[in-house]
This record gives C-alpha cells, structure tokens and sequence, in this order.
C-alpha cells in the first residue's frame, strides 16, 4: 500500500463530481479505502432513529466520504498543486509543492 498526498487537516480542492470547485478541510481519511471525509462537501441525508444523542431522530446532514483520486492539497498561497515527496536535510521524508517547491506541513 503506497503513502497518500492527503492527510488530516490539509485544505483540498474537489476536482469532479457534484461539488466540483469547492475547498474544504480533511477531517478524516480511510487508507483502506482511499476515502476522505471533507468538511462541507457532499453532504448527505441520513435518516436517524430516536437514540441518546437525538432524541427526536429525523434527518440529519451530514458529509459522506470522497475518493482521494478527486481532491488536490492547496498550499499556503491558496493554489492547488500537486504533491512530491522528498528528504529534507534530516533525511526525513516530506511532502512538497511541485508547483511551488515548498515544504507542506
């Protein structure tokens, strides 16, 4: 299984589907999947049954998991790039622009 170019807590651009354009924050990622969870973006209908955390049920919004393929990490200026990995001078991998060449987190 090789390293994904998106974790939690990167600003990624939705590049197709129905929120094609939109940016938001990763929350959580599914390795297994290749799957993402964006803050605001495809936001789902789940119906719910009464429980302790709702007690009245109904319908709630809520966002559904994005394939990776589908999102691009935009960097500190605000423009989407690609993603490399390289060692830095610890000899330590990390992730850079390749627009930029900057280091990204």
């Amino acid at each position: 299984m090789s390293k994904l170019h998106v974790k939690k807590g990167d600003i990624v651009l939705v590049l197709s589907g129905n929120d094609k354009g939109k940016q938001g924050k990763i929350l959580r990622v599914d390795v297994k999947k290749s799957r993402a969870i964006v803050e605001g973006v495809r936001i789902i209908s789940k119906h719910t049954r009464p429980n302790a955390e709702h007690p009245q049920g109904g319908i709630i919004k809520q966002e559904a998991p994005i394939h990776i393929s589908n999102l691009m990490v935009v960097d500190k200026n605000g423009k989407p790039s690609r993603i490399g990995r390289k060692k830095d001078e610890n000899g330590k991998l990390v992730r850079y622009s390749k627009k930029t060449g900057e280091i990204i987190k």
